[in-house]
């Protein structure tokens, strides 16, 4: 079974959104990332809070550009994220049930966090990926890479 490790939410202000979530819920932050330009495209890129609950990152964004269609004052859940086993194998079989690429392997600047972007039957956004998200819960089996950094 695939298991869903990563909530992106869309938000104007990442910050205040954090604040509450973490009063509200107890959650852990992990990171912030301010707004920068992506080095090959000058896109802005999304700015925001790395999150967890223990077992999910949960990443509040305020994203530069609209990548799922909704425009960038879009505010609430933005897109789930899946960790799979094999995630070229797991393209493939979603790719033969007809989902749909927004993103593919070929779109993901060198050094983020690998993922590839679908759009599923209710245009619900998702990512698969074969790393852990950070904060998030490695799959029964695979190691956590953080245990493995110097």
């Amino acid at each position: 079974m695939k298991k869903i490790r990563h909530i992106a939410i869309s938000s104007q202000d990442p910050a205040a959104t954090a604040k509450f979530y973490k009063e509200a819920f107890g959650w852990e932050e992990i990171s912030r990332s301010g707004l920068a330009l992506d080095q090959e495209s000058g896109s802005p890129r999304p700015s925001g809070v790395i999150m967890s609950d223990g077992s999910i990152n949960i990443t509040i964004l305020k994203f530069g550009t609209d990548q799922i269609g909704k425009g960038v004052e879009f505010e609430g859940v933005h897109h789930i994220g899946v960790v799979v086993d094999d995630w070229r194998g797991e393209r493939q079989r979603l790719q033969a049930m007809g989902a749909a690429f927004v993103t593919d392997e070929n779109e993901v600047p060198p050094g983020d966090q690998f993922e590839i972007k679908f759009q599923g039957p209710d245009d619900i956004i998702y990512d698969i990926t074969d790393v852990p998200y950070p904060g998030s819960t490695p799959l029964p089996g695979v190691s956590d890479p953080e245990e493995h950094k110097p």
